[in-house]
């Protein structure tokens, strides 16, 4: 499993990150969790910041942040 959190590196990516790397320790999965903060990368992927990307699918962007338990549900999924 691939993730993605796209953004700046402001407080709200950092915070995505964060829910990101809790979801995968909590499911007891292994996967890759890419912090990516190049402009030019993540706008491949989004217009709005923070993203999230899961195995190469967007599934957020922008504001409002998306719950940590909604973060743990999309992970579950593509799991």
């Amino acid at each position: 499993m691939n993730i993605k959190v796209l953004g700046p590196g402001c407080k709200n990516c950092q915070t995505i990150h964060d829910y990101a790397q809790e979801a995968v320790k909590n499911l007891g999965i292994t996967a890759d969790i890419e912090y990516i903060k190049d402009s030019k990368e993540f706008g491949k992927y989004i217009m709005a910041t923070p993203g999230l990307v899961i195995n190469e699918e967007v599934v957020h962007e922008g504001k409002p942040l998306p719950s940590p338990d909604q973060v743990a549900k999309w992970i579950e999924e593509y799991k």
